[in-house]
């Protein structure tokens, strides 16, 4: 695969964060990505929650799976530290990475294929455990790199581009992060940057799970009535003997409504999908409130965003484990191995 390289000279007059980067630091290879893809939205996002924060690029380990959503770690943040695993297994390579060095910021871009589908089970220990992560989902409800089939977020009674109607109740990411015991939960919109970015600020300082469920549009499967993640609704009708492949520019889709209303965002194809912004007193720390609020406002067909959950006392895996301060890949043998009275005295306690 051909990764095209941006330009490395940079305009003087670029601002600068308090360590002397520039946004441009924090950007990777020019995406490759369909035009106007949510994804590249969210990767913008995550390019500047890191600038704002001031941020070193080498202090960041960002892990991906398969699908649209896990090439995009390499459209951001491209001197960081990066490992693409295979399909779904994120999560074990991110826990492993997690505990052997702690002193990095741990982010985790997956998408609804990748974990939901194969990698659900890895997603579900990964948020019991209290890995100390961030764990984004960009969520298109479709399997876009191999035209559109349903994902596991595929919202009941939508339609691919057969006209086939999904039976099937969706998989709701953010419920089984509730569930499971995180303890930052937040759901957003690519295309709400205003919403996004602190979110994820939010999400790079709180110690412990935290799992942000991003709606991310798929341009090049947003064309087709009825469904309610956007299809390409000319294949449908293409009596052609052959099939071509162009995916036109499209804008990007963006919304910006205060907190407590609800805004119709209207797709490429003419459809919409209801997101409420939760209001400002709202109470993010209310697991049970949570859900229930959840669940009667996906009744009335709405996709609420903003910080959903937060546990006031949060704590890591670390934590749990009771591990050393220091990073364990930089402990030497005369730590890691027990001399023979240190191990007699812990095999004593198990007996």
């Amino acid at each position: 695969m051909t990764y095209l390289a941006k330009p490395k000279l940079h305009h003087p007059t670029l601002p600068a964060n308090r360590l002397g980067y520039t946004r441009r630091d924090y950007e990777g290879s020019v995406s490759t990505l369909c035009a106007g893809c949510g994804h590249d939205s969210i990767s913008a996002a995550i390019v500047q929650a890191c600038f704002d924060l001031d941020i070193e690029p080498h202090r960041v380990a960002k892990l991906s799976g398969i699908g649209c959503s896990s090439k995009t770690p390499t459209y951001f943040l491209g001197n960081s530290h990066g490992f693409n695993t295979v399909h779904g297994r994120m999560p074990s390579v991110a826990t492993g990475a997690a505990l052997a060095n702690r002193d990095l910021i741990y982010l985790g871009v997956s998408g609804d294929g990748d974990s939901a589908s194969i990698g659900l089970g890895q997603f579900a220990h990964c948020m019991r455990r209290a890995v100390n992560m961030v764990y984004i989902v960009e969520n298109n409800g479709v399997y876009g790199l191999t035209k559109g089939q349903f994902s596991a977020t595929s919202d009941r009674g939508s339609k691919n581009k057969r006209g086939v109607v999904n039976a099937d109740a969706p998989v709701d990411m953010v419920m089984i992060a509730l569930q499971l015991g995180a303890s930052f939960v937040a759901r957003s919109f690519s295309g709400d940057k205003a919403q996004l970015v602190p979110l994820i600020k939010a999400a790079i300082l709180h110690r412990g799970a935290a799992f942000i469920d991003v709606v991310s549009p798929c341009v090049a499967f947003n064309n087709h009535p009825g469904s309610t993640k956007s299809y390409d609704f000319v294949r449908e009708h293409n009596e052609a003997v052959n099939r071509l492949d162009f995916m036109a520019p499209r804008k990007e889709i963006t919304a910006d409504y205060a907190p407590g209303t609800l805004r119709e965002v209207v797709q490429h194809d003419g459809t919409a999908i209801r997101l409420r912004k939760l209001h400002a007193d709202y109470d993010a720390h209310d697991r049970v409130a949570a859900m229930s609020y959840l669940q009667e406002r996906s009744a009335a067909g709405e996709i609420v965003t903003g910080l959903l959950y937060e546990d006031a006392e949060p704590e890591d895996l670390h934590a749990r484990l009771h591990t050393v301060e220091a990073p364990l890949n930089r402990l030497g043998e005369r730590e890691l191995v027990p001399e023979a009275e240190a191990l007699e005295r812990v095999n004593d306690a198990y007996r």
